[in-house]
């Protein structure tokens, strides 16, 4: 990996990318593998795609092939130690696709900024320079709904949320809905829910089935139509530092993600269309 040269300001575009942060409260739903997939997926459609990986577990880092060496300038730096964000952008090996990387260090940056002013606000500020250079900006939240999060929430103009289908993802999907209100009201009035990504589906089990009628009952157009189906392929592809389509572009897991991500882009063309008229 290397690092990119320094992003023109953002000032001299008229158009900003779209930030996601791709959360859910809950560890091992396939949250950063989707953060990953998709946004390798959406690089493949021809988008500028640059993924943030603010979790300290860097799984989104490791995920993407970035060297630990690699990490000395990561988003941890960014928020608590000043250095402009163009400075941390990665290479990948996905064309048009950058990462900034995380690392363990960004586990203390909730305590390191809890008397900080304006703590919420360091990722959206911090973002600004570089919203006019990527389509798309992906950030893989952690597992839990704290500052870090919050400052994902505050930058981001939507959430997408990877929900695997169990017994309990609603109760789950709920405390999330709320947060998201929640800031919404307080900190962030543009935030919605982008999307719901089931993920882990097993079409083998009926309680896969009962759990993807429910929540499509709940939230209707809310709920992706494609559903990323569990596969050896998707969960193999981490160990090699490579998205699963850089592992096994032919696999069910690939697929899926491609599908997913023209579901995506055809639902923002039409959203643009609708705004238009």
């Amino acid at each position: 990996m290397s690092q990119t040269n320094r992003s023109s300001k953002s000032s001299s575009h008229t158009k900003k990318a779209k930030v996601w942060a791709v959360a859910n409260q809950k560890g091992g739903v396939g949250k950063t593998t989707t953060a990953v997939n998709l946004a390798t997926a959406l690089a493949a459609c021809k988008k500028k795609v640059l993924v943030i990986d603010l979790d300290p577990q860097g799984n989104a880092s490791t995920g993407l092939g970035v060297d630990s060496n690699d990490r000395s300038r990561s988003i941890y730096q960014v928020l608590v130690g000043g250095i402009e964000i163009e400075d941390t952008i990665l290479k990948t090996d996905v064309p048009r696709m950058r990462v900034i990387g995380s690392g363990v260090e960004l586990s203390g940056a909730e305590l390191e900024l809890v008397d900080a002013p304006q703590r919420e606000f360091r990722l959206s500020r911090a973002l600004e320079p570089v919203l006019g250079d990527f389509d798309y900006i992906l950030i893989d939240c952690p597992p839990a709904l704290g500052l870090l999060t919050l400052n994902a929430f505050v930058a981001a103009d939507s959430v997408l949320v990877p929900l695997q289908a169990e017994f309990y993802a609603l109760e789950g999907l709920s405390h999330l809905l709320r947060t998201i209100d929640r800031v919404k009201r307080g900190l962030n009035s543009r935030l919605d829910i982008q999307g719901i990504i089931l993920t882990m589906f097993d079409r083998r089990n009926n309680l896969c089935e009962m759990v993807a009628s429910d929540v499509r009952e709940f939230l209707g157009d809310k709920v992706y139509k494609t559903m990323i189906p569990r596969n050896v392929k998707v969960s193999e592809a981490p160990s090699h530092g490579k998205p699963v389509l850089l592992y096994d572009v032919n696999c069910a897991g690939s697929k899926a993600y491609i599908k997913l991500a023209g579901e995506i882009i055809r639902q923002e063309q039409d959203l643009a269309k609708e705004t238009a008229a």
